[in-house]
């Protein structure tokens, strides 16, 4: 079962922990015939765009089809000044689980029910709860199997959405979308804006080097968007380890709330630019982007060589850059987000040098 009402009615959004009683989980599983008995709530995650709570249900009726006795719920941020920054993640989120998910192949929790209000800054989602699958740890990286597993199930999301039309016209999306020069030029100057304060905050902590790779790539974020290739799908567009829950055999894929539609590869060269030491993502990226390129194949993608695809690859590592930017700026500071920026930065900045991206996508972009 999935649900979502853009206009909040049906069962009450709940905006508080408090509100996520017996009688509310027994509303919105009520096409399955269940009636709670009891619900115990728990907090977990970070919390940082979102809150996150462990829902323990006992049943005084369970259908036949056996609902599970744990479900994971989101719930927006309760500090109000974080909720008025990303309701339309919010909205991207439900979206997604609403409308787009089963129109994919990648691994992604169960949705039993979706809410938004209208304008956003109201949202719930009732999960399935993944437990015991944990996230991976992004400042510490991955190795190489990880990030096999990684790429390949992102294949899932761009290989069934690839070059759909149909996608074009998605109702939300964190990015302009292929051919929007307004909105590319926008984020071009939100890009620049973002610059000072993202040197302010992390800057001194990052080598000369790094900060005119980063000067750099920012300034040339509008021609990147615009750059025509001929080639978008689905993004997730923060595809990185915090992301991504891992147990032994599988992984799930979460945190919607950056959907877009943009150059595949841009996830891809995110992932590792950001979340391998450079050393490995050197030795295991021509690897890596085969094992992805071999996937899409399986998912159906025809007349993209993978020369194609590494060069994509290439001009896709400025996604790093600019979501590490947007995030310095205008995210709440905190400890762990500073060494999580930092880190991310030193290691895609290097990857940009090394694979020679601001050569190519000026030669590449559009002219600004």
């Amino acid at each position: 079962m999935n649900s979502v009402d853009r206009r909040a009615g049906g069962a009450a959004i709940p905006g508080r922990p408090d509100d996520l009683t017996a009688e509310w989980l027994t509303a919105v599983l009520g096409g399955t015939g269940a009636a709670v008995e009891q619900v115990r709530v728990t907090p977990i995650g970070t919390g940082q765009t979102g809150a996150t709570y462990r829902l323990t249900v006992s049943y005084r009726t369970r259908p036949a089809a056996r609902l599970p006795d744990t479900f994971v719920v989101k719930l927006p941020a309760q500090d109000d000044g974080v909720r008025a920054g990303v309701t339309l993640g919010y909205q991207s989120e439900v979206e997604f689980y609403a409308t787009v998910a089963h129109r994919t192949e990648v691994p992604v929790p169960r949705c039993h029910h979706s809410a938004v209000s209208a304008d956003g800054s109201e949202f719930v989602l009732l999960l399935d709860d993944l437990d015991p699958a944990t996230p991976g740890d992004q400042v510490a990286g991955c190795d190489e199997a990880v990030a096999v597993r990684a790429v390949t199930a992102l294949a899932g999301l761009h290989g069934p959405s690839w070059c759909d039309p149909d996608w074009l016209a998605l109702p939300v999306g964190a990015m302009p979308k292929p051919g929007d020069a307004s909105a590319a030029d926008g984020l071009g100057q939100v890009a620049a804006m973002a610059l000072p304060a993202t040197l302010e905050r992390i800057g001194p902590a990052l080598s000369g080097e790094d900060r005119e790779t980063l000067r750099a790539a920012l300034g040339l974020v509008t021609p990147w968007l615009l750059a025509d290739t001929g080639r978008y799908a689905l993004m997730h567009g923060d595809y990185r380890l915090d992301n991504l829950l891992f147990d032994d055999s599988r992984l799930y894929v979460v945190d919607w709330q950056t959907l877009g539609v943009g150059l595949p590869a841009r996830d891809l060269a995110y992932f590792t630019g950001t979340c391998l030491e450079p050393d490995l993502r050197a030795a295991a990226e021509t690897r890596l982007v085969g094992a992805y390129h071999t996937a899409l194949l399986r998912h159906g993608v025809r007349n993209y060589d993978l020369d194609t695809c590494f060069r994509d690859y290439r001009i896709g590592m400025l996604q790093g850059p600019l979501i590490i930017a947007l995030g310095a700026a205008f995210a709440t500071p905190t400890d762990r987000g500073d060494t999580l920026f930092r880190v991310m930065l030193r290691r895609c900045c290097h990857a940009i040098r090394e694979l020679g991206t601001l050569k190519l996508v000026r030669a590449t972009g559009a002219p600004t």
